[in-house]
């Protein structure tokens, strides 16, 4: 039974409701859930499951196949058709949000300025980094493009979410930033998250509403790491 994940639909929800279907030694799996697994290059979310006057620590979400397992501190007391309480780490989770946002905003406009396509990176709740196919390296570039998205950020455009089937998803250009192509998902419904004018792409995880929401995003560093494999570091103010 796949997981419905309720972040896709909506990426503010906090609390929720759930059945469990399957228990481990150490994990449970919902019927559906709010909380992130790490996937897509983005982190996981952390939190709570709450049954009773018991609470279990989410200490890891992972994602196999379509079924999403929450790791807990331990699952004593929990047995498949009861009903639990999920409650997300808020604060961890809004700013992997707004980074997650960002990143978005600075492949569009590392791919516009230069061509350049993603070919690694991450994004954890205190930074994120993107690893871009450029020949050159020079920090003044990725200067120059964190100032365009703080630009794009101020104008406080909407982030659109909505599905497509996969076929018409594909004929829209850049419609991925990654340098792989083969890791866009293969579901015949394709989730899309469009920042009208700036930016349009494939992706499963979750993002704030509005650009104005992300806030200041700052330069942490640039790294060599190769050819057509340059590094930058970035957050957003707390």
């Amino acid at each position: 039974m796949p997981t419905e994940l309720l972040y896709q639909r909506d990426s503010y929800i906090r609390e929720f409701e759930a059945v469990i279907v399957e228990v481990s030694s150490n994990y449970v799996v919902l019927d559906k859930t709010a909380f992130h697994p790490t996937s897509g290059g983005v982190d996981r979310d952390a939190g709570v499951l709450i049954r009773g006057d018991r609470t279990y620590d989410v200490v890891d979400v992972v994602e196999e196949g379509d079924v999403v397992k929450h790791m807990l501190n331990t699952t004593s007391g929990l047995e498949p058709g009861v009903t639990v309480r999920g409650a997300i780490d808020w604060n961890r989770r809004y700013r992997l949000m707004r980074l997650h946002t960002t990143a978005h905003i600075l492949s569009a406009v590392m791919h516009r300025r230069f061509g350049a396509l993603i070919t690694g990176g991450h994004v954890y709740p205190d930074y994120a980094r993107d690893d871009f196919s450029l020949e050159v390296f020079d920090r003044g570039l990725f200067e120059e493009a964190i100032a365009e998205v703080n630009n794009i950020v101020k104008r406080g455009l909407e982030v659109k979410i909505y599905w497509l089937p996969r076929e018409e998803a594909l004929k829209i250009p850049g419609i991925t930033k990654l340098a792989e192509k083969t890791l866009l998902p293969s579901t015949p419904i394709m989730r899309i998250v469009e920042i009208p004018g700036i930016d349009i792409q494939a992706d499963g995880g979750p993002h704030v509403r509005n650009t104005a929401e992300i806030g200041l995003v700052k330069l942490i560093k640039v790294e060599n790491r190769g050819k057509k494999k340059k590094r930058v570091y970035y957050t957003v103010e707390p």
